[in-house]
């Protein structure tokens, strides 16, 4: 069958000749055309837009696949969410994998030209969102991460740079702390590039013993640090009377996970930064906690201080800044403001003024509740904007709650009435907390997308209560309830692990996997690994599961006969020695439904010259539990949109499995395509040869446990 692409509509810009060099600069972003993806989220501003329009309003019913990518190196083994944002560099298209392998491919074709695998030999796991390009010369090359490394490769052959680091990769986990060999620090987001220089962030532990987050620069030619900022301040350093003295010895997180932005003119870096270690609990961190949960803007060339802005106090929600701010100019009052806008997982979306970091539009300190777990110092005021309105509902009350069934509604009722809940900032509690956002509520990774023309910001957001349950890891659990190893290991499970993987263990993916056959997919060492360790979005257990190794495996591995083991001896969780149980699972009835009332997924247009709503539909849809007579129910969403000068919203992000396009003035729905998974990922947009694609990455499948690259163009089929 012979593909063959159909030209309608105008094309913006110029097109990409063949005679252009093979790689084009990329050293800053192309602000006036946006024409090119050459930086993670489209341009080093994070607007996920682009000033293509040959896929317009009046033809993008008629795109189709111009070519699937499958990676095929899973070995196997299913890896739920693959989340890669995708540069272009030239005619060249490159990519992680699930699995962290990179790989180079003709964008035009998706066929490879070659690939690399840093784990050497080993199976990369965790999330792992795109690479990033530098060039000087001839010099080309493809930053990347994998577990503790940093890796510099050759763009051209894949190849590592020997005199990069050491035989072409720097360790990044040395140089935090204290006690660097205690820490662990796997960056999940590409880095961004100013000038020779590579600024990265990364993902710790969340548990007590967390590595600090510092961002850091090194040197892209040699893989020397250049610079750090310490996010948890040292003596002397803003900040630092925030803390209780001495706190940057012990206290970890305060990272930048999601990614950052850059102002190439000012030679400015925006980082948001996610809350300090432990998430729900702070004896040890008692204070405000800069620069925990604040939009920093630094110096890129120095690391050097320029202006902070915190977005939650003494953070016991895991409320983290959970993407890149949105570089964006807006009109006011006839003046141009040229702002950041920052979303949040509460659901407010910050506007600051890039130079100073002051908001945009009134932002207000209110009073909140005050914590009853001891030792806890809840912050007593949070800050509050007052445009534009909350994107995430923010509040529940009875009349929210589902009602599937008589005995659902009941069970969500007596739930609702047993736990504690004061609104917003209600801080976790022994008796369990409603989280309303919860910690998946909000704006995720994917970020917004920003149409410079309009001044309008297109965003993606989750209603997802969840309820904090707070006990002290001190308590000793006794063995000797009866029973054998096996069901004293289904009480474990039952205990601690079922509120989010189900009393089936049955998971709920994207994000919560399935334990089901667990012995054929991972090694004892392994599971004991990460349910002591945590990983991805699974809370650390370590103070829980000390002395019950046995017992757990025989229940996971269907080990029924496991001999008995001896006393368990219980560990201090940490200062405090609190631990949230039941953290990132979701607030549902007893037959595993959503607990509030649609939409559980939104689409949201906002004009940033008056903060005003555009438009905001249910993103998504759930058939199964749709109500006769209502609308979509939208659905859980991770990964962004992007956004096109011909009047489209591209997104996948739904658990329903589909890519949608939507019109970006109404809201209408345009064009969806089915996938075999979620395409959790954020699009990216670009032009090869004068023909506009559209490339998306799609999760696994059982079929397909690699997941896979697709894209989409204006094609027909000529039938030979």
């Amino acid at each position: 069958m012979k593909l063959t692409f159909i030209l309608r509509g105008p094309i913006l810009g110029y097109m990409l000749l063949l005679s252009v060099i093979f790689f084009s600069t990329c050293s800053a972003p192309d602000w006036q055309t946006y024409t090119k993806w050459q930086i993670y989220r489209g341009d080093a501003g994070s607007t996920g837009y682009s000033s293509l329009d040959q896929i317009n309003r009046e033809n993008v019913d008629q795109l189709k696949v111009a070519w699937i990518f499958d990676p095929q190196d899973a070995d196997g083994a299913r890896v739920p969410k693959y989340e890669c944002n995708p540069i272009i560099i030239g005619d060249r298209l490159f990519a992680t994998s699930a699995r962290h392998w990179v790989y180079a491919l003709d964008a035009g074709t998706g066929k490879m030209i070659w690939s690399y695998n840093p784990r050497d030999g080993d199976m990369g796991v965790g999330i792992k969102r795109g690479v990033t390009y530098w060039e000087k010369g001839d010099d080309r090359r493809i930053l990347l991460t994998a577990g503790e490394y940093l890796y510099a490769l050759n763009a051209d052959s894949g190849k590592p740079i020997n005199d990069f680091g050491e035989r072409g990769r720097v360790r990044l986990d040395t140089g935090l702390g204290p006690d660097p060999d205690s820490v662990w620090v796997i960056p999940t987001s590409p880095g961004i590039v100013f000038e020779d220089l590579l600024i990265l962030g990364s993902e710790v532990s969340e548990l007590y013993d967390a590595a600090p987050g510092h961002v850091r620069a090194f040197n892209i030619l040699t893989g020397e640090l250049a610079w750090t900022f310490h996010t948890i301040p040292q003596p002397g350093e803003t900040g630092y009377d925030t803390w209780p003295e001495d706190a940057w010895k012990s206290v970890g997180g305060a990272n930048n996970w999601g990614g950052m932005s850059l102002d190439q003119q000012r030679g400015m870096v925006f980082v948001p930064l996610g809350s300090p270690s432990y998430d729900y609990y702070g004896l040890n961190r008692i204070g405000m906690n800069l620069f925990g949960n604040c939009v920093v803007a630094l110096e890129a060339a120095t690391g050097k201080l320029v202006w902070y802005f915190q977005t939650v106090h003494h953070d016991l929600w895991d409320y983290d800044l959970p993407a890149p701010p949105t570089l964006i100019t807006i009109e006011q009052d006839g003046k141009k403001i040229d702002a950041l806008a920052q979303t949040t997982k509460s659901g407010f979306l910050f506007v600051l003024d890039r130079e100073t970091g002051e908001p945009v539009f009134p932002v207000e300190e209110r009073p909140v509740p005050a914590s009853r777990i001891p030792g806890e110092q809840a912050w007593p005021t949070q800050p509050i904007p007052l445009k534009p309105a909350p994107y995430a509902r923010q509040k529940m009350s009875e009349s929210d709650l589902t009602a599937f069934s008589p005995e659902d509604h009941q069970f969500l009722l007596r739930r609702f009435r047993e736990v504690r809940y004061e609104g917003l900032y209600t801080p976790p509690d022994s008796l369990g907390t409603l989280m309303v956002p919860g910690s998946r509520g909000g704006s995720e990774w994917g970020g917004s997308a920003f149409d410079p023309e309009t001044g309008v910001i297109y965003l993606n957001s989750n209603e997802s209560p969840e309820i904090a349950s707070m006990i002290s890891a001190r308590k000793q659990q006794s063995k000797n309830q009866g029973g054998s190893a096996y069901k004293r290991g289904n009480r474990f499970y039952t205990n601690y692990c079922a509120t989010c993987h189900g009393s089936e263990l049955e998971g709920f993916e994207p994000n919560i996997p399935s334990l089901q056959g667990l012995k054929g997919r991972m090694t004892k060492e392994e599971v004991l690994g990460r349910i002591a360790n945590g990983g991805n979005k699974m809370p650390a257990f370590g103070p829980l599961l000390e002395g019950f190794e046995d017992e757990i495996i025989a229940f996971l591995f269907d080990l029924k006969e496991q001999a008995t083991t001896k006393q368990a001896v219980k560990k201090d969780a940490g200062p405090g020695g609190y631990v949230n149980t039941t953290a990132y699972s979701f607030f549902r009835d007893g037959s595993g439904r959503p607990g509030i009332k649609p939409p559980w997924g939104t689409l949201n247009a906002i004009d940033l010259n008056t903060g005003d709503y555009l438009w905001k539909i249910p993103l998504g849809n759930h058939p199964e539990w749709q109500q006769p007579g209502e609308g979509a129910t939208g659905s859980e969403n991770y990964g962004g949109a992007a956004v096109t000068a011909g009047g489209l919203v591209f997104i996948g992000a739904t658990r329903d499995k589909k890519f949608r396009a939507f019109d970006k003035d109404t809201g209408a729905l345009l064009w969806e395509d089915s996938l075999p998974a979620g395409a959790y990922a954020t699009p990216a947009i670009y032009e090869i040869d004068g023909i506009q694609l559209v490339a998306i990455a799609v999760s696994s499948s059982d079929e397909n446990p690699s997941g896979h690259l697709r894209a989409y163009a204006l094609i027909e089929d000529s039938g030979q």
